[in-house]
């Protein structure tokens, strides 16, 4: 089934209202385009949990703190949409920046604690773009239930914590990690990886398995984190913003291994920045 592609919030409203009186349950997929198979594996939970499921396309800007990643991030519509045909998905919403941010616009979402470590003070002002844009898209959209990665660990606590202080009546649902066979996680900007820094970027995940294995073992978290660190740098990464172990759910730091924990971690290969976690 080809899905419906609108590019206006006047056109979904009215395609959503139908949906809605009939008594459908909505999910929506955000994304930014440039569609893997971890985006596809959210389409499918949607699926399985709603009637109806809407996967938006929309390259955020105000979630970029770096203009020239900005216009380098993938802009792929034709080649996303023909991979969501096959999969039934009910409507593709493809806004330009000028119908989520119109003349005027003038509103900030920022969710404080959550946002700050890691990637908030790597990236700054990054999760009040996903804030904002995410809260509009649920407000856009009207739906039940929203599903993100769990790659994007951080990014998803932001999105939780906003949609339960703001009482929005929508359900969060974080979905596993999708990998490449030799553990990279699957992400758009994988593509822009050399044919060397590709085969070195799994060291990133290895790293994160061996310093979980020896924190449960009982070595102590910061002998672990060094020693990761020191092996990213060793497979060929220029650089290692960060490799901790945090709280999982308010990404606090932690001492000790006594309740669930999420080791997180950002580093650069090839001039590509690469994230990922693990459940500890």
């Amino acid at each position: 089934m080809t899905p419906l592609v609108l590019r206006e919030i006047a056109e979904l409203r009215a395609v959503v209202a139908g949906w809605k009186a009939a008594g459908d349950v909505v999910g929506v997929v955000p994304t930014m385009g440039a569609l893997h198979e971890g985006h596809l594996s959210l389409v499918r939970a949607a699926q399985a949990d709603c009637q109806r499921v809407i996967v938006t396309i929309f390259v955020n800007p105000k979630q970029f703190n770096n203009l020239e990643d900005l216009s380098k991030y993938p802009r792929t519509e034709m080649a996303d949409r023909a991979v969501l045909a096959p999969l039934g998905v009910d409507v593709v919403f493809v806004p330009a920046p000028t119908e989520i941010y119109p003349h005027g616009f003038s509103t900030k979402v920022s969710v404080k604690g959550v946002s700050g470590p890691l990637e908030g003070a790597h990236r700054p002002g990054h999760f009040d773009g996903v804030a904002t844009v995410v809260a509009k898209l649920f407000g856009i959209t009207q739906a039940d239930r929203g599903y993100f990665g769990q790659k994007d660990w951080q990014q998803l606590q932001v999105v939780r914590r906003m949609a339960a202080d703001l009482n929005l009546a929508v359900t969060v649902i974080g979905c596993e990690t999708i990998r490449e066979a030799d553990g990279l996680a699957m992400s758009s900007r994988n593509a822009r990886l050399t044919a060397d820094a590709r085969t070195k970027a799994p060291a990133l995940y290895a790293a994160m398995q061996t310093a979980a294995t020896a924190i449960r073992g009982g070595m102590a978290i910061s002998k672990a984190m060094k020693a990761a660190r020191a092996e990213v740098l060793a497979a060929g990464f220029e650089e290692v913003e960060y490799i901790e172990l945090r709280s999982a759910a308010m990404l606090e730091r932690v001492s000790r291994l006594e309740a669930p924990a999420r080791m997180l971690a950002a580093a650069r290969i090839g001039g590509v920045r690469m994230i990922d976690n693990i459940a500890v």
